[in-house]
């Protein structure tokens, strides 16, 4: 009978004596690399405390005004490249609008909160009354996703408009908005127009014009609508129409009685709807001359400027 090989088994070293043969080994020239200690428990920076997103104020940015401000489209620009909007000021929601699962809705008193602080920060920014101008506001809020993740800021957002008689659109500008109303002959205010009727007698466009040219219209000031409801019926725009009259009285210097009516037509502009219902009660107000044509503004030139005509 063939005897099998005998297996030849491995020598098994002690683990002692193994530490010792690794301990000679790095002694002898297998140590570290230079810099390296071989401590694993030091050296580490802490991690700190994960910190959601907040945009920055008095800044630009590219993107056009959205309700919702993502993370992914924020890009800010310098202010004296061609931009869209600008970030006058950035607040922060509190109580109990903060303790919410979801950001403010339109009609809520957070948003109108927010909407009330942008406007009165908008003015003290562009260096006088917003409405005045060609600007409009609006409040950015973080996205829902960002809002679950503990975000409450919100952004006072103020743009440039072609025209705010016209339904106009978002102007690119290049400059900051900061104290652009501070001169009186800024660019942006609202001067005066050519109102153009269409073949039903209602007006279809008003285009703006210098003062100096033919002229038809003219911007006279702010109405504050107080609590009076967006107007809908001939009765509601009529208390409009009374509120803006008061405002061409005391801008062309003639009296506020029954006789108003028959100096000058009136255009009473407000907001759309959805800045109403944020608490923006501030209405536009012309004063119009249909068949009349101005080479001049009729402020503070009163009666022998804009006589009665009962005819």
């Amino acid at each position: 009978m063939r005897h099998l090989p005998r297996l030849r088994r491995a020598r098994r070293w002690p683990v002692a004596a193994a530490l010792s043969l690794l301990t000679l080994a790095l002694a002898a020239g297998c140590g570290n690399p230079a810099g390296v200690d071989g401590d694993l428990t030091d050296g580490w920076a802490a991690i700190g405390v994960p910190t959601g997103f907040t945009p920055a104020a008095e800044t630009c940015h590219l993107a056009n005004f959205a309700t919702f401000g993502p993370r992914s489209t924020y890009e800010e620009v310098d202010c004296k490249l061609k931009h869209r909007t600008e970030t006058v000021y950035v607040g922060t929601y509190p109580s109990p609008a903060a303790e919410a699962s979801d950001p403010p809705a339109q009609d809520s008193a957070g948003a109108r909160a927010a909407y009330k602080n942008c406007d009165a920060k908008t003015t003290a920014y562009v260096g006088g009354p917003w409405r005045t101008a060609r600007l409009w506001i609006g409040v950015t809020q973080p996205t829902r996703a960002a809002w679950t993740g503990g975000a409450r800021w919100y952004r006072c957002e103020v743009l440039v408009s072609s025209s705010v008689e016209d339904d106009g659109g978002l102007v690119q500008r290049v400059g900051s908005l900061r104290g652009a109303l501070d001169e009186p002959a800024s660019p942006l205010l609202l001067t005066c127009y050519n109102v153009l009727l269409d073949k039903d007698g209602k007006i279809s466009t008003m285009p703006a014009r210098e003062c100096s040219a033919k002229h038809n219209a003219e911007f006279v000031g702010i109405w504050d609508a107080g609590n009076v409801g967006y107007p809908r019926t001939t009765e509601q725009w009529d208390k409009f129409h009374d509120g803006c009259r008061s405002r061409i009285a005391s801008y062309v210097g003639v009296p506020d009685d029954d006789d108003l009516q028959f100096r000058a037509g009136v255009i009473s502009l407000p907001g759309g709807n959805d800045v109403w219902e944020l608490g923006d009660r501030g209405v536009r107000c012309y004063l119009w001359l249909d068949a009349t044509t101005l080479t001049s503004s009729l402020k503070g030139k009163g009666g022998k400027a804009m006589p009665v005509q009962y005819q």
